[in-house]
């Protein structure tokens, strides 16, 4: 056989490999989580949103990007480190890639000035059940003895 039909079958197999990666990823992110549209900051005006979802978890949320072949979460972020800082409308050019009526929360990672800062951009009812999952949250104080 010719080394060009080696190379041809080795282009082809790679790429079917990439789009099973691709259509695995969609269908990991699409069919258990919440769209959202996030980014991390400080960022440039308008700029830096990605699409993708985030899944819920007992002790940590998980956000998946949509565009990307990583097999695990994007970000992972501990429960108890979330501390939400700000809320706001969509303004400017984000009015091109978010409805009106989307919520904008600022969130930090931790209580430190170096902490990881994102932000999370969702329908009024998703922001809602966002702030319910972490109001709901054992206190900080809350920790479990060791059994004696």
């Amino acid at each position: 056989m010719p080394f060009w039909i080696w190379i041809v079958v080795i282009v082809v197999i790679g790429a079917l490999l990439i789009a099973a990666g691709v259509v695995y990823r969609v269908l990991e992110v699409r069919s258990a989580g919440t769209p959202v549209l996030m980014r991390t900051i400080p960022a440039d005006a308008e700029h830096g949103w990605r699409h993708g979802s985030v899944h819920y978890g007992e002790d940590s949320l998980a956000y998946y990007r949509l565009r990307s072949l990583r097999p695990g979460p994007t970000i992972k972020i501990s429960r108890r480190r979330i501390e939400v800082l700000d809320r706001r409308s969509p303004v400017g050019t984000e009015l091109e890639i978010m409805d009106p009526d989307f919520r904008i929360v600022e969130i930090a990672v931790g209580r430190t000035s170096t902490s990881d800062r994102y932000e999370l951009a969702m329908g009024l009812e998703v922001s809602t059940a966002f702030q319910s999952w972490i109001e709901a949250r054992q206190p900080r104080r809350a920790r479990r003895r060791p059994a004696a």
